[in-house]
């Protein structure tokens, strides 16, 4: 049903369902909360720009092989004492989308980086809690009234507060001949279309649009890590299959995204912490963009629709047992990859996640390279550790846990 409404009927289901908080703060603009015309010149525009800086100058993978060895060096220096990676974790998925937002990385003792993490991660939890569920419902009144939702827009505030700064920068300093990153890219684009009363291309858009960047491309695929990171302490046969292939394929050598063409088992882990963590399991809300005759019944135009991913990535009939961790399921009888097409983490149809690539070949490079250098341990017995999510309304959050990364050569 969910591929039913999101590919066989695209156009009637592209539509974005009401996101109050995010509303509240860019009032529509950007990429993920707008519709019509406004949002696919911004989506068309932010896919050709990550897509040129994955062939520019230092190509995307360039950046996250370095940023990889700024985390090997942060893990080394817990000299293998228990600690929880959340926040290196953060702050190295994070820097990724920086560099290409920003052109800059920071380093993890940034004050402005910081607090920059804290509000993303602040504004998730309130989007998760029960305050958060209460706005969703009763936002038109609660906007005006003092109380604890109030701190969860500020998070929001302060984090476009922060970009609006950086673009200020930006303007000053560019040159229109030597674009250095998605901001500037933008900003030429705004010159271009000066006189174009009708340009989507405006400093609101720019701002709504660079905070999508980071929001998807931080939170997402560092949950993503830290969930998989808990699942390998809890199978550490999984762990050492993974390193088993490492050290066949890489060797001691940077890994590049390309060996995981020749990762099979890797590949199937990923896939399998991207099905069970299913951090997202509602999906972002869609909008029906006319009247929609679906599965006997009819929906009217301007309807939510929540596409359920979770009822899809735990589906019994395409993943048996879908509680039980399994990169099998990803395997063929010859132990080569095969896609399976209920794997659904970035959604689907027109509004799938357009920074796919980019969240894949992280996870893959990250991945490889702290297994390479690092074997994760922890104290817990691995029948105590417990893979059930922190909370289950908005996200899906692996349970708090603290491990250790015990050098390997």
């Amino acid at each position: 049903m969910v591929k039913k409404a999101l590919i066989d009927n695209k156009d009637a289901f592209r539509g974005r369902g009401r996101m109050p908080l995010s509303e509240h703060v860019l009032k529509g603009y950007g990429i993920t909360g707008s519709n019509g015309e406004r949002w696919k010149q911004m989506r068309r525009f932010a896919l050709t720009t990550l897509r040129n800086f994955g062939m520019g100058k230092r190509s995307i993978e360039e950046r996250i092989q370095e940023e990889a060895q700024f985390l090997v060096e942060e893990f080394s220096k817990t000299e293998g004492k228990l600690f929880d990676p959340t926040f290196l974790l953060g702050c190295a998925v994070s820097n990724i989308i920086c560099s290409v937002v920003f052109g800059k990385r920071f380093s993890y003792k940034d004050e402005r980086f910081l607090s920059l993490l804290k509000n993303i991660t602040g504004t998730l939890r309130f989007m998760n809690s029960i305050w958060g569920m209460i706005f969703f419902y009763f936002h038109g009144l609660l906007r005006h009234i003092p109380g604890p939702h109030q701190k969860g827009i500020q998070h929001l505030t302060d984090i476009k507060a922060f970009i609006q700064e950086r673009v200020n920068k930006s303007m000053s300093t560019l040159n229109p001949d030597s674009t250095r990153h998605f901001i500037d890219c933008f900003l030429v684009k705004m010159q271009q279309d000066q006189q174009n009363p009708a340009s989507e291309f405006h400093n609101k858009n720019l701002v709504g649009s660079t905070m999508n960047l980071f929001f998807a491309g931080t939170e997402t695929t560092s949950t993503t890590l830290r969930y998989g990171f808990l699942t390998l302490l809890k199978y550490p046969q999984i762990q050492a299959k993974i390193q088993d292939e490492i050290d066949h394929v890489i060797g001691d050598r940077c890994p590049s995204a390309e060996d995981s063409t020749k990762m099979p088992y890797t590949e199937a882990v990923i896939y399998e912490i991207q099905r069970f963590s299913d951090i997202i399991p509602t999906g972002l809300p869609h909008c029906t963009t006319e009247d929609v005759s679906f599965g006997g019944y009819t929906i009217p135009k301007g309807t939510d629709v929540f596409p359920l991913l979770t009822t899809v990535l735990k589906d019994p009939e395409q993943f048996p047992e879908p509680e039980l961790f399994s990169p099998d399921r990803f395997l063929d009888d010859k132990g080569a990859v095969k896609r399976h097409a209920a794997l659904l983490p970035f959604s689907a149809g027109r509004r799938i996640c357009p920074g796919e690539g980019l969240a894949r070949m992280e996870l893959f490079l990250f991945l490889t390279t702290l297994l390479q250098k690092f074997t994760l341990t922890t104290v817990v017995p691995t029948d105590d550790i417990d893979l059930r999510p922190e909370f289950s309304s908005t996200g899906h959050l692996p349970r708090y846990y603290k491990m250790s990364a015990v050098p390997r050569h």
